[in-house]
Order: structure tokens, then sequence, then C-alpha cells
């Protein structure tokens, strides 16, 4: 399978500037701040050729959610009532929760796969996760694919 292409997810802040400021200018276009790639160029601080080099590559994390199914991995705690404070949270997004996998609780802890559909989601992919994230016994809640 030569030249497949690989995504990766990187925080942002590890991100060189050029990659940034091409995210910024397609948003700026999609939200009508800017008209044309001139003008977004213009205000974000880059080269019309620069964006074109990068505007197919560079997504913003929060456009993964559009009509695509992800699949996010949950190390909870044993106790009563906590995948259901999870999918409670998937469930007040608008995402639809489409497979659920459990493993069995070893050293107080259960490992869960949670394949969901989030194009109708009402928030962003990372509010979703930070809430996720913040209910008690969640240890941890990653993207595994999408």
């Amino acid at each position: 399978m030569a030249g497949a292409i690989k995504y990766y997810i990187v925080a942002a802040d590890a991100l060189p500037e050029i990659f940034l400021k091409v995210a910024e200018a397609k948003r700026m276009m999609q939200t009508g701040e800017a008209a044309t790639v001139g003008a977004a160029t213009r205000q974000v601080g880059i080269s019309r050729s620069a964006f074109y080099k990068y505007k197919d590559a560079v997504r913003p994390f929060n456009d993964m959610k559009a009509e695509h199914i992800i699949t996010f991995y949950a190390m909870l705690k044993d106790e009563a009532g906590m995948l259901s404070g999870v999918l409670g949270v998937f469930a007040a997004s608008g995402a639809n929760i489409l497979t659920i996998n459990q493993s069995i609780p070893t050293n107080g802890c259960a490992a869960v796969t949670i394949s969901a559909e989030t194009s109708q989601m009402e928030e962003s992919l990372e509010q979703l996760m930070g809430d996720v994230l913040a209910v008690p016994g969640v240890l941890k809640f990653e993207i595994l694919a999408g």
C-alpha cells in the first residue's frame, strides 16, 4: 500500500505556526469573515502559495466529527454507574452510539470502546472529550479511530 496517506492527531502548540494560520484562514472563509483566499491569508499573515500548499493537509480536529463514525477508548474505574455516566455525556452531546464493548474488570478497572456517529453532535469533539474526562472515575479517554 505504497503512497497511502497517514493522519496524526497533534496538539496545536506542537505544530509549526503555518499550519495554525492555514486552519484559521480556512475557518475565516467558512464563517464569512473573509470572502476570498487573498483576504483570509492577508488577515492571518501568510502567503496565498503557503495556503494552497497546505490547505488540503490541515483540518481542525473539530472537523473530524462531521459525518464520521469515531471509536473512543476509555479506562473506567470498576464502580456501579460508571459506564452509565459516560453514556449520559454522549447522549447529552447528540452523538449516536453504535457499539459498546467492555472488558471484564481487572485490578479495579475496565477497558471500554465506544463507537459513535457524531455528525449530529451539538458540541465540539473537544467538548465531548473534556466532559467525559470530567466524569469521576474516568481514568483515560481518547480517540482510537475516526
